[in-house]
């Protein structure tokens, strides 16, 4: 990218990117990189866009050969406390704390600069998990990271298939909350609408 170039080949440039924003429950997850540029990785892209054997391949080639990186995490009680924004600035800090300052620029995914840190080292990047490879990594890291943390509550409330829809609002996870109420995990400021119907329906 052209910041890239004018800062030169020596400038650490992090990408950072998140993944859980949208979901009813778990937390939201952010990713920095620094990549290796000696070491390029075949394949990195928006980790939308890869199979999940694809992603967890990738996910092992960029924690071995990054120059670095950091993973932060905003549970859920903080997302019902400040607000999803907010929780995922929170986390994406976090994940820069991984980095110990030693960046130059910092890549964004998308239009909005991380709050809390100085805005002439941030540079925002709409669709930057298509066009920067930094932030497609992050965008990896921050993908494995969340699924990995919603299989592991599938395990704690299977009655929800976390290890399905990773929190996300299908029909199938919509069904069973309303079957099941919400547990510790759902972000309750996502599912009023869905505890306002259960409580209708049967009361309490």
């Amino acid at each position: 990218m052209e910041e890239a170039a004018r800062l030169g080949r020596q400038a650490r440039i992090a990408g950072v990117d998140e993944a859980g924003r949208g979901p009813l429950a778990g937390p939201v997850v952010a990713a920095a990189v620094i990549l290796n540029m000696d070491r390029p990785i075949d394949g990195v892209n928006d980790s939308k866009k890869l199979t999940a054997a694809k992603r967890d391949k990738l996910f092992e080639l960029i924690t071995d050969t990054a120059e670095a990186y950091g993973v932060g995490v905003a549970d859920r009680e903080e997302i019902d406390e400040v607000n999803i924004l907010q929780a995922t600035f929170l986390a994406m800090r976090r994940a820069l704390e991984g980095l110990d300052g030693r960046y130059d620029l910092l890549l964004v995914d998308g239009n909005r600069y991380i709050s809390g840190l100085p805005r002439e080292r941030q540079k925002t990047v709409v669709g930057g998990d298509a066009l920067s490879a930094s932030i497609a990594a992050a965008s990896i890291i921050a993908k494995v990271t969340r699924d990995r943390m919603m299989d592991g509550y599938h395990e704690r409330y299977p009655q929800y298939d976390f290890a399905k829809h990773k929190g996300y609002g299908t029909k199938r996870h919509v069904e069973m909350i309303e079957r099941h109420g919400l547990c510790e995990i759902h972000r309750r400021s996502f599912c009023k609408k869905i505890a306002a119907a259960q409580t209708e329906l049967f009361g309490g």
